[in-house]
């Protein structure tokens, strides 16, 4: 393998690294391979015309690479045309997968592959190379929007996941934080008409997940908004009134006040913890699931709610 990395001296095609899936042969295959993956990583699948699992593959692998945009990059090989590269790489099976980067292989796989794994196998090589390279434009887009957000500065958020999205229209953490930024501004409607843009296979994914519970815990606490002193008054009578401490918890997370409200529902958690179904508990995760997993707050209230669970 590393002989045949050394040898070659086919000339470059002009517009060959411009195209994410091009066939190639013996005599190219040190241009559209070894010379390209210094820059990209280059997945070469070795079929025949022959070989049905090929043809089930080819399709998978083609459509994963061009939905990389640019990221990687494929190139075909027919071995009954071009035997000399598949006989140094030792292929004895067929479909046979390889990547390299940098000149080098760094992966690969021999057989037919679910699309899933495989769209998992481009991506592992998207990520390889990203980290060798620096961040994409967009991964700094997002981070920029998300240190605005966190600022609070929810237009200049809202501003750049839009312009992210314009550009990758199905880019999961620019629609999750979209949302975030309309639950910000009170826009819950817009929030809820993002949200329905993901993709259902894609609806567990963990910022999605996170701006879901935003909304969701916005829509609670607008129904309970402006009932604070109320709410309180009604406690100063009877603390173990458990749905007006509840009630409380939603209308302090509405007001912005997060902390209070996680106390309020930890108190809850504490005097009634089977209370209308556990709905101190459920409330204290999705609160959790809102603010993030690394947040000060769901730390130190997971802390206290796993103490009082194990009391």
């Amino acid at each position: 393998m590393e002989t045949l990395i050394g040898q070659g001296n086919a000339p470059a095609h002009a517009n060959g690294a411009a195209a994410p899936v091009k066939d190639s042969s013996d005599q190219d295959f040190m241009a559209d391979v070894i010379d390209a993956s210094m820059t990209v990583p280059v997945i070469v699948d070795f079929w025949a015309t022959w070989c049905g699992p090929c043809k089930t593959l080819g399709p998978i692998i083609e459509k994963a690479v061009k939905e990389a945009k640019g990221a990687v990059k494929l190139v075909k090989i027919d071995v009954d045309k071009n035997p000399a590269v598949a006989g140094q790489l030792r292929i004895q099976s067929i479909p046979a997968v390889y990547a390299f980067f940098q000149g080098r292989p760094v992966d690969g796989f021999v057989g037919a592959q679910p699309e899933s794994q495989v769209k998992q196998f481009v991506q592992r090589l998207a990520k390889t190379a990203g980290a060798a390279a620096g961040p994409s434009p967009i991964d700094e887009a997002l981070e920029h929007a998300e240190a605005a957000l966190k600022e609070g500065d929810a237009a200049t958020a809202s501003a750049i996941f839009g312009q992210v999205l314009q550009h990758e229209p199905e880019n999961l953490p620019a629609i999750a934080g979209l949302v975030r930024c309309l639950v910000k501004a009170g826009e819950l409607e817009e929030a809820r008409k993002q949200l329905a843009k993901v993709p259902a296979n894609q609806a567990n994914d963990k910022l999605v997940a996170a701006a879901r519970a935003a909304l969701e815990l916005a829509e609670q606490a607008g129904q309970k908004q402006g009932g604070l002193e109320e709410l309180k008054a009604k406690l100063a009578k009877d603390p173990n009134d458990h749905q007006s401490r509840y009630d409380l918890a939603l209308a302090l997370y509405g007001n912005g006040e997060a902390e209070p409200a996680l106390d309020e529902l930890l108190e809850l958690f504490r005097r009634n913890r089977g209370w209308n179904e556990e709905a101190a508990r459920k409330q204290l995760v999705k609160i959790f699931e809102a603010l993030g997993p690394t947040d000060p707050l769901t730390l130190s209230a997971r802390r206290r709610l796993s103490s009082l669970m194990f009391a």
